[in-house]
């Protein structure tokens, strides 16, 4: 693929978005009330500084759930196929398990498993 293809590629890409933008906020319904400016918390009006920290290990923890989670369902199509592919297979699996079996100690090991 040549540059000149790759700048137009992009440009067109830019324009489309832009475009997209544009005619959104042209077409789209607008309507003026205050209540839509306030910050919405399940109806229940805020109290104090909405602005609060939270601990890294929840979002960590959090991650590694949506990691292993997300890795079960590659397990799936494997157990379909097993049986045409063979040891194969199997011997992928397992050094898929190794792997998942390793970051499971490593996240253990640094504790990020403790919900405190």
């Amino acid at each position: 693929m040549s540059s000149e293809a790759l700048i137009i590629f992009f440009l067109g890409g830019v324009v489309m978005v832009g475009v997209g933008i544009l005619v959104s906020n042209l077409l789209a319904p607008k309507s003026v009330n205050p209540q839509k400016e306030e910050p919405y918390e399940c109806g229940i009006p805020t109290q104090g500084s909405a602005w609060i920290q939270f601990k890294v290990g929840y979002y960590l923890f959090a991650i590694l759930f949506l990691i292993f989670d997300v890795e079960t369902v590659f397990i799936f199509p494997w157990a379909v196929v097993m049986k045409k592919v063979g040891l194969a297979a199997f011997i992928e699996i397992l050094i898929f398990f190794l792997v998942l079996g390793l970051g499971l100690l490593y996240a253990w090991k640094k504790k990020a498993l403790k919900w405190e």
